[in-house]
């Protein structure tokens, strides 16, 4: 299902815009704006609003999910429904979008929206994310250009998504998924683990279903929020919350699959004090199929590390921030300054990806864990999650209204070609690009937010992600990659600021979605373009195969 933008229908007229803002500064301010115009500024509201009338007035933000048309000199938002406005004249529609934008940055960012300020914000080697018609996209272009094999076509608008099978939840309410890249898959409830199997047409049922043993293991007295696994995928980490307002934990249990029971509950330790932990992930993006693996990355609020299971006390090597001051851990001391970091995921070589709450994105190598190599700046909205591809190039940030989706390729001084995981980048620094639902799609998906979004997964050098995926609400939401990455794509046509592209299907469900992922890519069957997404909703799992006949439309 691919959900079209609204249009404006025949005999619809252009409605007149005035952008104010709470401290007396209005732009086509009528004398009826008096009242209005002080009881914003006696509720201390320092931002710009947009209102059309005695219909809209909404805080300029992303929230609005505004969409611009240049060839029809009209925009489509969300405030409290759907809206489309069009103008006049082309000139009435370029001082509006240039109004808008500025209003947007200085809501976002508190500064008035000039060069000076944008330098402030963003840094001088990221002016193209400032002016993103001055950046140097051929990174984009060159890395478009990869190949990909004939019978892997990524989707398409007229590829069909079939439901292959549907299983029920046993145990209790769905609460993650853990999607393995050999025979099983699990589903986590507040009561149990429940075994499925990997087909190449998604996952069904084994009729293996493991509850928490209640007596003897404090699991089932808390919901995991969190498993990872690891060994082989044999052994999986329980991560559950201390408290249901609080998202870090103080511990984990580690689950033996083969026989159904916690054997070590773990404590996150350093020098005999109690600390917490945010999340974890795995090494790199292929450990879990290690036989061998003992070690895994944990994340916290200010602090990024490394456990070993071998040693109790163990925090082998810890990751700082660059500008944060090196910490001696024999002292014990913490960060004197917070980098409140929210997410966290790894490539196939071990180097690591974090994002957060100010919406940076930090990029630290597997050799060097003292500090970041690449600090991206942030667009304004915190970092939720965040992933990236096998091969380091790309990372996919989810914010609440919007992805951002970030090359990491460069050319050094030497004229060769790297990531930002291994150099630091310098000013010639491609512009992200957003991924968004339109406006229409927005306002369905209600007060729902993005979460999770992630590649397809691929755990082998020389093979590309195909597809990203994310949800909001009951929604799914599938973007094809190459896509994406194309510059001569339609959605990029006029567009004014960071390219955002519109053009992605939705997989809709009858509940709130857990969780959507694409299986590993080895369960891709020939006449496919991807291997299959399973959707998780908390009573049941539904597995989808994209098929490369066309839709009946």
């Amino acid at each position: 299902m691919l959900a079209e933008t609204p249009r404006i229908p025949n005999g619809s007229y252009p409605i007149r815009l005035r952008v104010i803002r709470s401290l007396n500064r209005v732009m086509g301010r009528d004398d009826d704006d008096d009242d209005e115009s002080d009881e914003i500024e006696e509720n201390g509201s320092g931002w710009w609003v947009l209102k059309i009338g005695s219909k809209v007035k909404a805080k300029i933000d992303e929230n609005l999910q505004l969409k611009a048309f240049k060839e029809q000199k009209r925009v489509d938002f969300v405030a409290n429904g759907v809206w489309a406005v069009k103008f006049f004249c082309e000139e009435e529609y370029k001082a509006f979008i240039d109004t808008y934008q500025n209003c947007l940055f200085e809501n976002t960012y508190g500064f008035e929206a000039n060069d000076e300020n944008r330098v402030k914000v963003y840094g001088k080697d990221f002016m193209g994310w400032a002016k993103p018609e001055n950046a140097d996209d051929s990174m984009w272009e060159d890395a478009r250009d990869s190949p990909v094999s004939e019978k892997k076509t990524p989707l398409r608008v007229n590829h069909d998504l079939r439901e292959e099978f549907e299983e029920a939840a046993k145990g209790g309410a769905i609460q993650s998924l853990a999607l393995g890249a050999l025979d099983n898959s699990f589903l986590i409830s507040d009561s149990g683990i429940q075994v499925v199997r990997n087909y190449t047409h998604g996952i069904s049922g084994k009729g293996v279903c493991v509850n928490f043993d209640k007596e003897r293991s404090s699991v089932a007295h808390s919901t995991p929020r969190k498993a990872l696994l690891l060994r082989a995928e044999t052994n999986m980490l329980l991560m559950s919350p201390v408290t249901d307002k609080k998202s870090h934990s103080r511990g984990l249990h580690q689950f033996d699959i083969e026989t159904g029971k916690v054997v070590t509950e773990w404590k996150f330790e350093k020098d005999g004090t109690d600390i917490s932990m945010r999340d974890i992930t795995n090494d790199s993006k292929g450990a879990q199929m290690d036989p061998t693996g003992s070690t895994f990355l944990g994340l916290d609020d200010n602090r990024l590390c490394r456990w070993d299971m071998r040693d109790r006390h163990g925090m082998v090597q810890s990751l700082v921030d660059e500008s944060t001051p090196v910490l001696n851990w024999t002292q014990g001391h913490q960060f004197s300054r917070g980098t409140n970091f929210q997410c966290f995921a790894t490539t196939g070589d071990g180097s690591i990806v974090v994002g957060s709450l100010d919406g940076k994105i930090r990029l630290y190598s597997s050799s060097s864990m003292r500090q970041a190599k690449t600090a991206f700046p942030g667009l304004g909205s915190p970092i939720t999650h965040v992933d990236v591809t096998y091969d380091g190039k790309w990372i996919l940030g989810t914010t609440d209204t919007y992805l951002v989706l970030i090359c990491t390729l460069f050319v050094d001084k030497n004229g060769s070609t790297k990531t930002g995981f291994a150099g630091r980048m310098g000013n010639k620094i491609s512009a992200p690009r957003l991924l968004k639902l339109n406006p229409l799609d927005s306002h369905m998906a209600g007060a729902n937010k993005f979460r999770g979004a992630q590649f397809s997964w691929v755990t082998e050098n020389g093979k590309q992600e195909r597809h990203l995926v994310a949800t909001v609400g009951k929604f799914s939401v599938i973007w094809n990659f190459q896509q994406v990455k194309d510059g001569s794509h339609e959605c990029y046509h006029n567009q004014v600021g960071l390219k955002s592209c519109y053009c992605y299907k939705i997989v809709p469900r009858d509940d709130s979605i857990v969780e959507s992922r694409f299986m590993h890519d080895k369960y891709a069957v020939s006449d496919s373009p991807e291997a299959p997404l399973v959707v998780a909703t908390p009573m049941k799992v539904s597995s989808f195969s994209i098929s490369s006949r066309r839709l009946q439309i």
